[in-house]
């Protein structure tokens, strides 16, 4: 059976796509900085925990030891995490400002590198970013998100055109507009002006069915209302 990693996993976004990829019997492996709030999705979904600080390589590493001890190739790696730090530039610690760059785009190579190694030799597999509007255009007071973003989606571009031709499916999702989590809804004079979280996630399963001869390196999603 093959199996699927998700990095950065909460109860929004990742939450759905780990009930997508279970539903399609993938055997999952769940990461996060905190685990203790992923027992019931673990529990719902039939997945293992592994805590892991994304942008810690001795971290990752030890993360893809839990998932190679799971057995089947890896078919898909998801990578989710970012951080913000707003302000004004000047304003801006800048230990804060390298935080943010080693979660949003360092920790995404670290994770893809190792997925990638293990994906080469089966040659095969998915490995899919979280994006965002931010990476395509920097709004004022968000430098640091911008310059993660940024750099998140060189990396998917890079990576898709050395590997795509590999037999390794690179995506990047670019997210334009906020989620509909729980607790977190439109104001009631914005109606559907948020993204629903399980929709996001058919748009990730379109990408890992995706068939070769029509890989889409990205793929941007909005609401209907959303200006852009």
């Amino acid at each position: 059976m093959a199996k699927a990693l998700i990095v950065g996993v909460g109860d929004g976004l990742s939450a759905s796509l780990a009930r997508r990829l279970a539903n399609r019997g993938y055997d999952l492996v769940l990461a996060a900085r905190d685990t203790d709030k992923l027992a019931d999705l673990a529990a719902e979904t039939g997945a293992s925990t592994v805590a892991c600080d994304a942008s810690d390589p001795a971290s990752v590493d030890g993360l893809f030891e839990r998932v190679d001890a799971v057995d089947g190739p890896l078919a898909v790696a998801i990578y989710n995490p970012s951080a913000r730090v707003r302000g004004p530039l000047v304003e801006l610690a800048a230990e804060d400002v390298r935080r943010a760059l080693e979660v949003t785009a360092f920790g995404a190579f670290l994770t893809a590198q190792r997925a990638a190694v293990r994906m080469l030799d089966a040659g095969a597999g998915t490995i899919l970013f979280t994006g965002a509007s931010a990476g395509v255009k920097g709004y004022a007071k968000s430098a640091p998100f911008a310059m993660g973003k940024f750099a998140l989606r060189g990396l998917a571009q890079s990576m898709a055109r050395e590997l795509h031709p590999q037999g390794i499916h690179v995506g990047h999702i670019v997210i334009d507009g906020g989620i509909r989590n729980p607790g977190r809804e439109e104001p009631a004079d914005k109606p559907d002006s948020m993204l629903d979280p399980d929709r996001i996630a058919e748009t990730y399963m379109q990408l890992v069915d995706q068939d070769r001869s029509v890989w889409s390196w990205e793929i941007e999603v909005r609401p209907w209302v959303e200006t852009f």
